[in-house]
């Protein structure tokens, strides 16, 4: 199982994005606490969802990741982003690459 797309959520009842969009830029969680102007274990209780942001700190996520807040916060489990994106389910994806190495 993916550690960043747990398929519970935490305390606050939320799913979050927020380890993904680090990744994908290559940020720390102290690059985004200080641009959060808030602590780096504040950022991990946020991708664990043990803590809920205020109004404040998700508007401020989602402008500095350049997203909607909803790309970043849900109440239900996030699709995958490649069934999202391409509309495959995982196995599809792997049927997928198979058949290309096999090529």
């Amino acid at each position: 199982m993916n550690p960043s797309v747990p398929s519970e959520p935490g305390e606050s009842g939320l799913y979050n994005r927020i380890a993904v969009l680090r990744a994908e830029r290559g940020i720390s969680r102290q690059d985004l606490a200080d641009a959060m102007d808030v602590n780096y274990q504040t950022i991990g209780f946020l991708e664990r969802g043990d803590y809920s942001p205020s109004l404040k700190l998700a508007l401020s996520l989602a402008e500095y990741f350049s997203l909607p807040v909803e790309a970043i916060f849900s109440r239900k489990p996030f699709q995958p982003l490649s069934q999202q994106v391409y509309g495959r389910t995982t196995s599809e994806s792997r049927v997928v690459m198979k058949s290309e190495e096999a090529e």
